[in-house]
Parts: structure tokens; C-alpha cells; sequence
């Protein structure tokens, strides 16, 4: 074998082996080994680092990000002022500006190994510009973050008057799939047209689907159901996304039992955001709160495919948000007690392998023949990644490095203590 470009020597993987090379030729994975016994122009030494393939975020809305306190903050905390405060943006938006925004969006998420983001963004405005912005940053970014994005008409199918040419227009701009938000619409039955109408586009233009769902502490809020019905009676096995679907939280359970068969027999997948959920969600309740975020460790036992999403960061719905989906991971795991060893590896994969299987990517993962596209984290494994939202030591895109973050670590002068104590967040040290 000739010299290869880069060999990653060491790794831990997610599956849990440990100790293995990667070898790195032309952007592409070509060799993955314990004890590779290949030379190669350069070396990274990760040894007891977890080596992942990137992050992807199944869930955003990169139009409003970064937009907080435009044009003011959402006091209440709700769903409903957010898409208030949205409205009122909307006419002073700018081009220029949403581009620079996101951008800058996106040079947090590369530093996070975050290089696969689907995006919904809002059709319903006649000039359609966010399209037009959010088409030419998929371009710019084009070399380091694969962006999806999904036309949303956020004020409503049905509602908005123009909301379903623009929908069409968008598509036509290059828009890769078609969204909704059927429980924002004046009635159950219009939300539920809109579904059907949506869905039938969707096959007539061979496109997948990913529709915001249900969300609402309404347990009556049961448009998943007409979603599943509609995938399955226009063939869309495999290609349909309810996002959100809070109001599952909320649902009598016999219901669920009949619910969440029908999801995998039409093959609709899911995605949470727990950030926004649990945010978002039971503001109209005293005591007991609800957590609002949907049904994940049964969605997965039934085998329904489930992705976690960041949806919002510093918007009129969210305040906070980094790109980290490590914290995406980490509050799913608290919020739905997936504390077991299996459902945190679970977490995981929602926002690794899985995710990367909603959202429909090729070419994903750490096989060979796959593009070099990974993440050294400093951690020995899922739950330590999770756990410490662990340093992104190195991120790589088809085999370069496109950002590099030092090891994290503290020294400390304790009083009474004598010696100075160097603190190592090394893979492992910080556990029992």
C-alpha cells in the first residue's frame, strides 16, 4: 500500500471497538484497522478518543437564528409569541443580514462537528427572501456543512393565502423538501387538508416530507395519524418526518398503543428537540408541569427512527443554543430518563447514524468508501461525550481538518493543599 494522506491512529468508535486506525486517501476513508499497518504523510494520535462521524442536526430554522430580541424578547415563553414576534421581523429582514447570521450560525456548527443541518425555512413571505438567502449560504458553505432545506409555511398552509404558491415557487428555487405545520392551522379539518395536500405534492415532485406536528400540549392534536395515513396511501415509506409531536406527551396511552404501530408500518419517522420542547411546552399549566417533549424510548421500541434536533438558537421561540448537539443529547437524556447505558448510546445516535438516516443522507458514516468526514472528541466513549459535552478536538471534512479545539483541562491552587493539581478531562480520567 503507498503512503496514505492521514492516519488516525487509536480511535474509539461508537459501536464500542477501541484501539482502531482509520486510514485517510483523497477525502475518503480507504482502511479501518486495529494496528493498520500503513505509512502515511501525516498522523493524528487520538488514542482513548472517541472518533465519531459528524453531527447532524435534523431540526433547524436557520432564517431566525441568531435574530434575538428583534424586533423584541419573547416574554411569555410561548410557542404562539414567538410566531407573533417572527411576523413582525419578517418585514425588516434583510438579505445581507440573514446571510451574515447564518453564517456565522455556521462557523459555530463547524466548530462543533455539526456538518449536516436540514433547515426549515418560512415561505410566507411574498418575496421570498429568506429562500433566496438561505439558497446562497448552502452554496457558500457547500465545502464544509451539507445544509437541507425545507419550505415551511409557517403562517400556515391554509391560512396564508399565498403560502401555497410560495411553496411551489420554493421548490421550483431548488428547495429539497416540502414542510407544514398543520396544527397552526384555523381548524382541525384545514390542518388536516393541509396534510393531504401536501402529502400529494410530495409524491407528484418525488420529494420527502418533514412536517412540524402536533405541536401542542393538546392531546386532541392528533394530525400524525392523518400523516401517516397520507404517507402510506401515496407510497411515501421512508421519506415523511413528523417533527416535534408534543402533543404525544399528552395523549391517552390506549391511543398512543394504536398510534405509534401505524408511524412504523407507514415507515414516518420522528424528531425531538427537547431544547424547545421542554421550553416551549406546558406554559399554560400550574402543577404537575409537563415536560411537553414527545415519546422517544417508545417511538424506539417500536422501531421508529428517531432524531434529536437543536431547532432554535438565540430566536424570538429560544434564547439559548450553541450548535452543541452534545446538549441537544444531553437534555434528551434527562428529559425522556433515558439513563440507561443502552438509551444513552441511543441519544447518541440521534444525533449521529440516525439522524443522518431521517434526514436521508448518502454516504454517512465511518466505513470505507465513505468520505473522511469525522469528529475526535475528547472522551472515551458516547456516554463520556454526552456527559462532559466533550471537546471537540479535532473536526474533519473529506479528510482535512477543518477545526481544531485544545484539550480541555483546569490547574488548580487549593487552599490546604500544598501541591498545585493539574485536572485532565482526558478520555476516562473523570470516571469512577
Amino acid at each position: 500500500m503507498s503512503a496514505l494522506d492521514l492516519i488516525l491512529r487509536g480511535a474509539n468508535l461508537a459501536d464500542g471497538r477501541r484501539g482502531i486506525d482509520i486510514g485517510i486517501q483523497q477525502g475518503c476513508i480507504v482502511a479501518i484497522a486495529p494496528n493498520l499497518q500503513a505509512e502515511a504523510r501525516d498522523v493524528l494520535h487520538v488514542e482513548g478518543c472517541l472518533v465519531s462521524a459528524p453531527f447532524v442536526d435534523a431540526h433547524f430554522h436557520m432564517d431566525a437564528t441568531l435574530s434575538l430580541g428583534l424586533p423584541r424578547l419573547n416574554q411569555s415563553g410561548t410557542l404562539l409569541e414567538g410566531i407573533a414576534l417572527w411576523g413582525e421581523l419578517k418585514p425588516e429582514l434583510t438579505a445581507e443580514a440573514l446571510i451574515q447570521r447564518a453564517l456565522a450560525y455556521c462557523d459555530m456548527a463547524a466548530a462543533q462537528g455539526l456538518l449536516h443541518i436540514r433547515s426549515h425555512v418560512d415561505v410566507c413571505d411574498d418575496r421570498l427572501l429568506a429562500v433566496e438567502a438561505l439558497l446562497e449560504v448552502k452554496r457558500r458553505i457547500a465545502p464544509y456543512i451539507d445544509l437541507q432545506l425545507v419550505a415551511f409555511p409557517q403562517d400556515g398552509l391554509l391560512r396564508s393565502a399565498t403560502a401555497e404558491r410560495n411553496l411551489q415557487r420554493a421548490l421550483d428555487m431548488g428547495v429539497d423538501v416540502i414542510g407544514g405545520i398543520p396544527h397552526f392551522e384555523r381548524s382541525m379539518a384545514d390542518g388536516a387538508e393541509s396534510v393531504q395536500r401536501l402529502c400529494r405534492l410530495a409524491a407528484e415532485r418525488g420529494l420527502p416530507v418533514d412536517m412540524h406536528c402536533d405541536e401542542s400540549d393538546d392531546p386532541h392534536s392528533r394530525h400524525i395519524e392523518i400523516l401517516c395515513a397520507e404517507t402510506h396511501r401515496h407510497g411515501l415509506h421512508g421519506r415523511v418526518t413528523g417533527s416535534h409531536l408534543t402533543s404525544m406527551h399528552s395523549m391517552d396511552n390506549y391511543y398512543v398503543s394504536k398510534l405509534l404501530p401505524l408511524m412504523r408500518e407507514s415507515g414516518v419517522a420522528a424528531v425531538a428537540n427537547p431544547l424547545i420542547n421542554i421550553t416551549l411546552q406546558g406554559r399554560h399549566d400550574s402543577y404537575p408541569k409537563r415536560r411537553g417533549m414527545t415519546r422517544v424510548p417508545e417511538m424506539l421500541a417500536q422501531g421508529i427512527p428517531v432524531a434529536l434536533g437543536q431547532d432554535c438558537a438565540m430566536d424570538p421561540w429560544y434564547a439559548f443554543g450553541s450548535a452543541d448537539l452534545l446538549d441537544v443529547a444531553h437534555m434528551a437524556v434527562h428529559v425522556a430518563q433515558m439513563t440507561s447505558q443502552e438509551g444513552i448510546r441511543a441519544c447518541f445516535h440521534s444525533v449521529t447514524d440516525m439522524a443522518a438516516q431521517v434526514i436521508g443522507l448518502n454516504d454517512y458514516g465511518i466505513e470505507v468508501g465513505r468520505p473522511a468526514n469525522l469528529v475526535v472528541l475528547q472522551a472515551e466513549d458516547a456516554f463520556e461525550a454526552i456527559r462532559l459535552r466533550a471537546a471537540r478536538l479535532f473536526v474533519l471534512r473529506q479528510g482535512r481538518v477543518i477545526a481544531q479545539s485544545p484539550r480541555r483541562s483546569s490547574h488548580l491552587h487549593l487552599p490546604g493543599r500544598p501541591e498545585s493539581i493539574s485536572l485532565n478531562f482526558s478520555p476516562g480520567n473523570l470516571r469512577g
